[in-house]
């Protein structure tokens, strides 16, 4: 029996959680009237629903001001949920998707001590490809993945990172002065993702995209790479625009990311 029609969908089971949607973007405590408008739901049903909500602790109300914050239970379960994610898991899939319409090697990076660490591979099927293994390191400041996430990290711990690991060459375009590192990186956080041209290897080419968890912050990279003679930059930022942004976007929303509602225009 399948599930998803809409005569199986419980009305008031979407409007309750629909209120904890609405507690969770507005961020603090709210009054009866204003998610009775935000919902579009009249004062009475709210307070059904709420009333329900908080007798199983989803949902608090304080009792000085009246107003209803999310209760500590969400916490718990989320917690629960989140604890039992492995991001390889979630990402495979997805890796998989782009690798089977690009036909070119993907990789999974974190940051750890200055340096990428590739965590999951998935390779393509052409006779000569990139990779690197699995918990294998790499220099980060030439790498996209390693970009991608130097990209979000704070003026002081990249400024450590710089300091402790320097800037070494390992090809003519490897950026090897500070303030250009910077400068690039600035440019990667607006535009969204990372390119590796001949940085790291002759004749290798790359692009990233960050992942972000459910806080928003961005925990790991995942990247596409090739041979430069048919990984041409307009190539490269072809397939971020048609597969790369897509599953990067979809790995952070299954890590818990979340836009605003008001992004997705589901509140005006």
């Amino acid at each position: 029996m399948k599930n998803n029609k809409k005569g199986h969908r419980v009305q008031s089971v979407e409007r309750a959680l629909l209120l904890l949607e609405i507690l969770s973007e507005v961020g603090e405590p709210t009054t009866l009237s204003e998610l009775s408008e935000k919902a579009n739901l009249n004062i009475s049903t709210v307070h059904r629903l709420l009333h329900t909500l908080m007798a199983n602790h989803f949902v608090e109300q304080d009792l000085n001001s009246g107003k209803y914050r999310l209760g500590l239970r969400l916490f718990e379960i989320g917690s629960k949920a989140l604890y039992s994610l492995d991001i390889r898991q979630v990402a495979k899939p997805h890796l998989q998707e782009v690798v089977h319409k690009c036909n070119e090697t993907a990789n999974m990076a974190i940051l750890e001590q200055g340096e990428v660490v590739y965590i999951e591979q998935v390779e393509s099927q052409n006779t000569i490809k990139m990779f690197a293994r699995i918990g294998s390191r790499g220099p980060a400041h030439c790498t996209a993945a390693g970009k991608a996430l130097l990209a979000y990290q704070e003026m002081p711990e990249l400024e450590r990172i710089i300091s402790s690991k320097g800037l070494p060459r390992f090809t003519d375009n490897t950026i090897t002065e500070p303030d250009k590192l910077k400068e690039k990186l600035e440019k990667i956080r607006k535009q969204g993702y990372a390119l590796d041209l001949e940085e790291m290897d002759e004749g290798v080419n790359c692009i990233a995209v960050p992942i972000m968890n459910h806080e928003g912050k961005v925990i790991a990279a995942i990247s596409i790479s090739g041979l430069a003679s048919r990984m041409s930059r307009d190539r490269l930022e072809e397939i971020h625009r048609e597969y790369l942004k897509e599953a990067g976007h979809k790995i952070s929303q299954d890590l818990g990311y979340k836009e605003s509602l008001s992004q997705q225009g589901m509140l005006s």
